[in-house]
């Protein structure tokens, strides 16, 4: 074939004159001749490679990369693809997000009212922190990232109720702040699926997070009010089956470790869900570990272990809001005998 001046060539392959000149100005595509008019000719060679320099363009790759590419020719071009494979699951990722975004935002506007500019703000701001502490997997199975108009009403109904009997001084051991811990912690349990690890998580993100304080209007202090308000709801519960000694004792060591129980429940949360068998070894260390844990905050006496036992039978709400299931309990007491 004859030599191709620019235009011809920008005509034939669907590319601007500008464009060609940008190649040729990064060293990427520089025509092999030139007229003696001053023309850029291009060859059969440089043909080959504008299509070559096309066909990696269609993978997404920058310039820049097909440049290295095409000047190390023994570069495996499978390393290419995985790169851009990477890139485009990344690109999926993004857009799975937005469409998320948009359709909870739709969600939102369902009852034919638009939101006001601050709704919306908030609505995203929300969204963005939870997109920070869950995968978009586990925000799918996540109740609170769902728009629940009902639910978001309810929240704000029981964290203003919260709030009110603060503000009038109603201490955490009142049956009023009883009766709404039990609630919200009933909730709390319900709208993170039952999954303890998602509300461990959740519990990081309002103590981590000024934003989220801000947005649910639970401080550290309203947080703490609840949680001392629940224990002691609980223990006026364990008061009908335990001694008076017993139930002191349980007030003096319940909270101490909160954490190590939280982590606990959560492993043992994923072993059931895993399938893992209660018989499994890994399954009677983490029961032995359980048995560590209670011990400590109950005593090692027999018989109050025993009377424990009767008061989670007969008073399911001493299980609501703690993520440990009557099946949960059964499982470790199969594991710690294996």
């Amino acid at each position: 074939m004859k030599a191709l001046k620019i235009g011809e060539l920008a005509a034939r392959s669907g590319l601007t004159v500008r464009a060609l000149h940008h190649y040729d100005s990064i060293g990427l595509l520089t025509p092999s001749a030139r007229a003696d008019s001053g023309y850029r000719l291009y060859s059969r060679d440089d043909v080959a490679r504008l299509h070559q320099i096309q066909a990696l363009r269609k993978f997404g790759m920058s310039l820049a990369d097909i440049g290295t590419f095409l000047a190390s020719p023994d570069a495996p071009f499978a390393d290419i693809v995985a790169q851009q494979i990477d890139a485009l699951d990344r690109q999926i990722a993004q857009a799975t997000a937005l469409r998320e975004q948009l359709s909870q935002l739709q969600l939102q506007m369902s009852g034919g009212d638009t939101p006001a500019m601050e709704d919306w703000l908030s609505t995203l701001e929300h969204m963005h922190l939870y997109e920070q502490y869950f995968s978009q997997e586990e925000l799918r199975r996540l109740p609170f990232w769902q728009q629940d108009a009902r639910r978001n009403q309810a929240w704000g109904a029981l964290v203003s109720a919260v709030r009110e009997l603060m503000a009038r001084g109603v201490a955490a051991n009142d049956p009023q702040a009883g009766a709404l811990a039990q609630r919200w912690m009933q909730m709390l349990e319900q709208d993170t699926g039952g999954n303890p690890e998602f509300a461990w998580r959740m519990t990081a993100m309002l103590e981590q997070e000024a934003s989220a304080q801000r947005l649910t209007r639970i401080t550290p202090e309203l947080k703490q009010y609840v949680g001392e308000a629940f224990g002691t709801h609980r223990l006026a519960l364990y008061a009908n089956y335990l001694s008076a000694a017993e139930v002191q004792h349980m007030r003096e060591h319940g909270s101490k470790h909160f954490r190590e129980w939280m982590e606990l429940i959560v492993t043992v949360h994923k072993h059931m869900a895993s399938g893992v068998a209660a018989s499994h070894p890994s399954s009677h260390a983490l029961a032995c570990e359980w048995m560590r844990l209670f011990r400590l905050r109950v005593g090692d006496d027999p018989a109050t272990v025993e009377r424990i036992r009767v008061a989670h039978e007969r008073e399911p709400a001493l299980l609501q809001g703690t993520w440990v299931s009557a099946a949960m309990l059964n499982y470790i007491r199969t594991a710690a005998a294996a």
